[in-house]
């Protein structure tokens, strides 16, 4: 029996159906810092007692905070850290030789993309990328495919891409996804870019690595309030954002406010994405409110769907990093 949720089903309720579909495995959770998304989700899944837990992020620190209160709660975790700036390739490459280099950790059952940034100035990654783009899509497309092995290894492997319905704001810029060196930036048109790239990724791996057994997922989490837009001034960003809606006539530019989630229900999803086992029937889809989003209802734009604008980000994506996944 395939089990219906919605906006308002929380962490709780997942954990009860899903409980022994999480018990025993590995997962590895980018952006996992305390009170974040990453960070409540691995709390949540913790009570299920899964096998392993590898918290990945930037700032080790902050990691540790994290690793420690998960270990205070939960001993019998196998609970491990590490270090990886999505915004360096190097770091990337680096970060994935050390998950490879584990030999007590034959397999990683689900990787969860979760760390991202959002709407901040115009900048570039080390590597001459743009910030959103690199450090939400470039990063993790490359220390997923760095990591893929120990990926397929798993009974039944997945991949779980947060992206967001900011997706809305933007398709890929395919001749100008670096802004022209910000001559052309918009900070939430940069946003959009990169979580339609979230998107359109999770398609390519379901197209490629369906067969071999993996399911791909990408999700929206809901308006969650959390330190994502720590650095925002909503008193300028929030007309910004409506103007860049209301020049794609969006129904979002005329919105008043958000709708936000608490966090127990803004991370079901993460939940429901990473361990649902129906889903398997549905591999690539973008899931919201823990079901498969609903264009009729909900935000889900066709540039975010389409095989043929994920199988061109897929080849543009190895072109930037330096590097073929052929499979």
């Amino acid at each position: 029996m395939v089990r219906e949720y919605n906006a308002n089903t929380t962490a709780d309720d997942l954990l009860k159906d899903l409980s022994s579909e999480i018990k025993g495995k590995v997962i590895l959770v980018t952006g996992v810092s305390q009170g974040t998304l990453g960070g409540v989700f691995l709390e949540y899944v913790a009570k299920a007692a899964p096998a392993g837990l590898i918290l990945a992020g930037r700032t080790l620190s902050k990691v540790q905070q994290s690793a420690d209160a998960l270990k205070a709660a939960h001993p019998a975790i196998d609970i491990r850290t590490l270090q990886i700036d999505l915004g360096s390739f190097a770091a990337v490459r680096e970060a994935a030789a050390t998950v490879n280099s584990w030999e007590d950790v034959p397999h990683i059952d689900v990787l969860v993309n979760n760390a991202g940034i959002m709407a901040v100035p115009y900048g570039k990654t080390v590597d001459g990328f743009e910030l959103q783009f690199g450090s939400n899509h470039l990063g993790p497309f490359l220390f997923t495919n760095l990591i893929i092995d120990k990926i397929l290894a798993a009974k039944a492997p997945r991949v779980v891409n947060i992206s967001s319905s900011g997706h809305r704001l933007n398709p890929i810029r395919f001749f100008d996804y670096n802004f022209r060196d910000g001559e052309t930036y918009n900070a939430w048109q940069a946003y959009g870019q990169s979580k339609t790239a979230n998107m359109l990724m999770a398609i390519s791996l379901a197209e490629k690595l369906g067969s071999r057994g993996l399911t791909a997922f990408s999700l929206q989490p809901g308006a969650i309030m959390t330190h994502l837009g720590d650095h925002l001034d909503f008193s300028v960003q929030g007309p910004a954002l409506a103007m860049a809606d209301r020049q794609l006539g969006n129904s979002e530019g005329w919105d008043d406010g958000f709708d936000f989630k608490p966090i127990e229900r803004g991370v079901a999803t993460h939940i429901y994405a990473a361990f649902e086992p129906s889903l398997k029937e549905h591999n690539g889809v973008y899931l919201e409110d823990s079901h498969i989003a609903d264009p009729e209802v909900q935000t889900v734009k066709p540039w975010g769907t389409s095989k043929v604008e994920a199988d061109r980000l897929w080849k543009l994506s190895e072109k930037l990093v330096g590097q073929k996944f052929s499979y």
